[in-house]
């Protein structure tokens, strides 16, 4: 099986032409290399379909020899057309970016017989360097990924191989570019400044607005082949960010997509999905991760789950919410704590889980810190017909991300050139990455093909997501990220404490957006901008701002803390302040019949309080509110999660009318301008 397929495209000097490759299997690469040569209308053409791979790895030093050997077979029908242009190109990380026309005009303009792509770094053999012509402006070496020339000049370059398929076709061309007589009898020349081949390996390419075209800044060329070679597997971040910038337009993305999968096709039921949920340390606001599972608008009679939890500290939430909602279910199979099993098995196990069931079609894959916001997602990514998708998550305000732009030469990350740009959205397409995490999809198909490998999660000293993406890449099977919509972001972890009993009360500077969703009413905004403000009492205003459970949490841990003091007439626990914040104190008060019912009249040491209750009047407690004597005016029914904001001092004496049976909370608040 061949890890790199030629392509050998046949050019007249008519510009029409056909296009015939040598392709062990039709990986996504192949794919998306027929799609730009359709777009350009090339007309492509199989050899050496269904052979057998021979030529080894073109990775290491040797390796290659097969594509020269059929070559070599190919050019004997074309030997005699002297006026037959060939280009000779590889395609598993090729992309055509413009047709046979400038193809050809810049094979002319070159003035030679033969024209090598041209790459920056030597290879394979570095002590050939001393014998490269020197070049004053462009790059030096020659690249045998692709190449052009006349069909009988290209007889004549390989008339002399005898090689293996495991011996180096690069090593071959080099040597015989570097002897003089044969240079020059071939008439050979290297593309220097990328005006037809671009070696992505070792340069950055910009992209022009207007026309859309990958453009070598270097050399202030417009290539015509685009060729993702080297180690770092660079092709599977430009390439694919290369394509929808390419092809995509306001209809949506045609050459890039192979046309998208609408839901609305399938006749009797949609795709049968597993979802693998992840829980691999302690996460904030696991409640509302599940929220957001159930609103995901998909059928979960066509949904399975997969539950993997390491956390004690979780588990209570995960038994609940199987047992509450798990029946709605197709299935759902979780595995706790107690089974000890780490996230690389946890993570194969769910994978697995889809790979064995035949009807399985997709996979699904939701680590518990990401917050997805769009309850479509789910569909928007089956529609895209991806092996492997992603949805651009990202944290709140930062560039950290769920992907990455490009890898460093170890295989780790490094930044890409347009990493900044997809990730805040000012470019928008789906894009190749040679890095994913946190959530993506995978087709149930590849995993029982592409993906089969029992230890998918499992490489070297790579932990679970890099062992992942390892593994996919040395499949040749491509992941993409979308960032077409948009889909949600990811929480920070890192100041995230289990010492209390609620512990997401304490996330309010961390993640302040989720503790927003959390604990503030939703109608909280609509009272600022001056609705649902009442007036029960003059001067006295009373909004909705905690949601039930912020009040009932509040609660709950005011109680699990039990030191009460006695503060005046009230018992009280002292909520501790921030400096940096405008309220001199902040604490919650209990009224008990048996403790301390009421309050006696008082002014509050502040300019203004706030009194949100806690819990409800007639339910949780009986009794009455609070009344402000000067104006002999009561708030008799305090509502859950409402504050009453008044001046604390000179005109608002007020008193806490008594508590006649069970308990009654209230938050007090004193702000100072």
């Amino acid at each position: 099986m061949s890890p790199l397929p030629v392509e050998l495209p046949f050019i007249s000097v008519q510009g029409k032409g056909e296009l015939d490759l040598m392709l062990a299997e039709e990986t996504e690469g192949f794919k998306r290399f027929r799609r730009s040569a359709q777009f350009f209308n090339y007309k492509v053409k199989v050899l050496g379909l269904d052979e057998e791979w021979d030529g080894t790895d073109d990775k290491k030093a040797t390796g290659g020899g097969q594509k020269v050997n059929l070559l070599k077979a190919a050019l004997e029908t074309y030997a005699e057309k002297e006026n037959l242009i060939i280009l000779f190109t590889e395609s598993y990380d090729v992309i055509f970016a413009s047709g046979p026309t400038e193809l050809l005009k810049k094979f002319r303009q070159a003035k030679s017989k033969v024209v090598f792509s041209a790459e920056t770094l030597i290879y394979p053999d570095r002590r050939l360097e001393a014998k490269y012509p020197q070049v004053r402006n462009g790059k030096r070496f020659l690249g045998s990924g692709g190449f052009i020339g006349y069909a009988p000049h290209l007889s004549k370059l390989v008339a002399d191989w005898k090689g293996l398929d495991s011996d180096s076709d690069q090593l071959f061309y080099t040597n015989v570019f570097l002897d003089p007589e044969k240079r020059e009898s071939i008439n050979i020349t290297l593309d220097h400044r990328c005006r037809i081949f671009q070696n992505l390996h070792g340069v950055v390419l910009k992209f022009e607005n207007a026309r859309v075209r990958a453009r070598n800044v270097e050399y202030d060329t417009l290539p015509v082949l685009i060729h993702g070679n080297g180690p770092t597997k660079l092709q599977l971040n430009y390439l694919g960010n290369y394509i929808p910038q390419i092809w995509t337009f306001e209809t949506g993305c045609t050459v890039c997509d192979e046309g998208l999968r609408s839901l609305a096709g399938f006749k009797d039921t949609l795709p049968l999905v597993l979802i693998g949920i992840f829980i691999e340390q302690p996460t904030p606001f696991l409640s509302q991760f599940f929220l957001r599972l159930q609103k995901l608008q998909y059928p979960k009679k066509r949904t399975q789950l997969f539950i993997h939890n390491r956390e004690d500290h979780h588990a209570s939430q995960v038994d609940a919410f199987v047992k509450e909602h798990g029946r709605d279910y197709r299935s759902v199979k979780a595995i706790g704590p107690e089974q000890l099993m780490e996230t690389a098995d946890a993570r194969n196990m769910g994978v697995d889980l889809c790979r064995q069931d035949p009807v399985c079609e997709y996979y699904f894959s939701v680590d518990a810190d990401v917050v997805l916001k769009n309850p479509e997602t789910l569909r928007i990514l089956i529609e895209q017909n991806k092996w492997v998708l992603a949805p651009l998550v990202s944290r709140q305000g930062k560039l950290w991300s769920n992907f990455w732009g490009a890898l460093s030469a170890e295989g780790y990350y490094a930044r890409s050139e347009d990493y900044v740009e997809i990730v805040q959205g000012r470019r928008v397409g789906i894009w190749n990455v040679p890095y994913i995490s946190s959530i993506y999809l995978i087709k149930g198909s590849t995993l029982r093909s592409h993906l089969n490998q029992a230890n998918l999660f499992h490489s070297s000293k790579l932990d679970a997501d890099m062992a992942f993406c390892y593994n996919v890449r040395e499949q040749g099977v491509f992941m993409f990220v979308t960032n077409r919509q948009q889909f949600g972001y990811t929480l920070s972890l890192e100041n995230y404490q289990t010492t209390h009993l609620h512990n997401d009360l304490w996330q309010i500077f961390s993640n302040p957006e989720d503790w927003k969703e959390k604990y503030i009413h939703e109608n909280y905004t609509v009272a600022l901008k001056g609705q649902l403000v009442k007036m029960p009492c003059p001067d006295v205003y009373w909004f909705p701002i905690f949601t039930d459970a912020a009040c009932d949490e509040l609660v709950e841990e005011m109680e699990h803390f039990g030191q009460w003091s006695r503060g005046g007439n009230t018992d009280t626990r002292i909520q501790g302040g921030y400096e940096n914040t405008q309220f001199e104190l902040a604490f919650v008060v209990r009224y008990k019949p048996e403790e301390q019912p009421s309050l006696m009249p008082h002014h509050d040491a502040s300019t203004f309080t706030i009194n949100i209750a806690l819990n409800r009047v007639g339910i949780d407690y009986e009794g009455v509110g609070c009344r402000f004597l000067r104006y002999n005016c009561s708030v008799r029914a305090p509502r859950k999660g409402w504050t009453l904001m008044h001046p604390g001092r000179l005109t608002h004496y007020h008193e806490g009318l008594p508590t006649t049976k069970g308990t009654r909370y209230i938050a007090v608040s004193f702000l100072d301008p």
